[in-house]
């Protein structure tokens, strides 16, 4: 069961890069992959019971990519330290940005469920 699992996301990786070669190169291709992997599954309507139990046995290992990131920051930490301030400056300003933008889909979200229940 976990080699087919295996296999339907390696499958949706290589046809992911394959349309990221032939179709879309700003897109990477695992990314592609999971996008397609994803309209598959909406379409299916389910998860198979080999594909829960890739994913569940892959997800033990997820922290194991978060040690390149980690090594990164130690190593470059000077770097990071010299532009600090534009650095805190653009999570700021992304972070409001963000807010911003969400409160007002909030509100306009809550209006349109207001018109739905008042109708008949």
């Amino acid at each position: 069961m976990l080699l087919r699992g295996l296999t339907w996301l390696v499958l949706f990786q290589l046809l992911g890069t394959a349309v990221n070669h032939l179709l879309v190169p700003v897109l990477p291709g695992p990314i592609i992959g999971l996008l397609l992997l994803l309209g598959f599954l909406m379409v299916r309507g389910e998860v198979g019971a080999p594909l829960n139990e890739a994913a569940g046995s892959l997800l033990r290992y997820l922290p194991l990519l978060l040690v390149p990131p980690a090594v990164g920051v130690m190593v470059y930490a000077r770097d990071i330290a010299a532009d600090f301030w534009a650095i805190v400056g653009a999570l700021l300003i992304s972070c409001l940005l963000t807010l911003v933008v969400v409160g007002v889909l909030m509100q306009k979200l809550i209006h349109r469920q207001a018109r739905r229940e008042d109708q008949p």
